[in-house]
């Protein structure tokens, strides 16, 4: 077992390193990256998250089009953001599974969490405890108090509809979910000493972030032996960290960037390929 860890361990730092800040532009922390002021990148942090999911290219337009409404000065754009006044700013705003007034309800939510407590990552905070395993609880906690802000000027009643779009940015491990945006932006606003993530949010160690679970980061796992589950849900996302735990205890999630871009960048196939096989990193560990 040693052996196979130790053989594991080996094979991910190398991926890890193979894949750094010149890949950047294969993610849509690329737009993060933009910014330097700590509250513009957790207002694009989140946006371009909540945003993070289909196609590569599909997410980056959809980005492109939320930023260049807010004049890329997120968190100015963010405090003086009136929901009566602004929402027709995004009317024409369609992506996916969401629509303007879900941009909106975003943007309006972020307004009243750093309003309440100074920023969202202290709004985060609300339920995070040192005494937890992971994240899991905390998480849950923000997307519950999240999705309990006003959002009356957006979707034309006092309680939050069922089928309101931004529900969808704030999903819950209590329901199984494995949160993968979210947890994409718990990785860029905590994990630190590279330059792929930022680090702003010092008060939470690396340790306890859970690996955010895309279709790539599924599939390549359970060729690499870190999962046997079949199903991508939270339960994966958490034996998956739990397995990287024991190559990293301190940084579990340091190889999602890398694992995640064999799948992206179309390195990984999901048939055997003799030349993209042959050539990859993984292998020698690929089951």
């Amino acid at each position: 077992m040693e052996v196979k860890k130790t053989l594991l361990r080996r094979h991910l730092e190398t991926l890890y390193r193979t894949f750094d800040r010149a890949f950047l532009s294969s993610d849509p922390v690329e737009y993060v990256h933009r910014f330097s002021d700590p509250r513009d990148i957790e207002v694009s942090g989140l946006i371009c998250a909540s945003l993070a999911y289909g196609r590569v290219e599909s997410i980056k337009r959809a980005i492109e089009k939320v930023m260049e409404v807010m004049d890329w000065k997120p968190y100015g754009f963010v405090m003086r953001f009136l929901p009566q006044r602004d929402r027709r700013l995004f009317s024409g705003f369609v992506y996916r599974f969401n629509r303007g007034e879900d941009i909106s309800c975003l943007i309006y939510y972020m307004k009243q969490m750093i309003e309440d407590a100074g920023s969202i990552g202290r709004f985060f905070m609300k339920g995070f405890s040192h005494k937890d395993r992971n994240i899991k609880n905390a998480l849950s906690i923000f997307s519950r108090n999240a999705l309990g802000l006003d959002s009356s000027p957006l979707y034309g009643s006092e309680r939050l509809p069922e089928d309101a779009g931004v529900r969808f940015f704030f999903p819950s491990p209590e329901d199984g979910s494995p949160c993968k945006r979210l947890n994409l932006f718990l990785r860029w606003m905590v994990r630190r000493g590279d330059e792929l993530d930022f680090g702003i949010w010092d008060y939470i160690p690396p340790s306890m972030l859970v690996i955010p679970l895309d279709t790539h980061v599924a599939r390549i796992s359970r060729y690499i032996g870190l999962t046997r589950r079949s199903t991508s849900d939270w339960k994966m996302a958490e034996e998956i960290t739990e397995s990287l735990r024991e190559l990293d205890p301190s940084d579990p999630v340091k190889y999602d960037f890398s694992i995640s871009r064999l799948g992206i960048l179309e390195r990984c196939p999901r048939k055997k390929d003799g030349i993209k096989c042959n050539n990859c990193t993984l292998k020698a560990i690929c089951i």
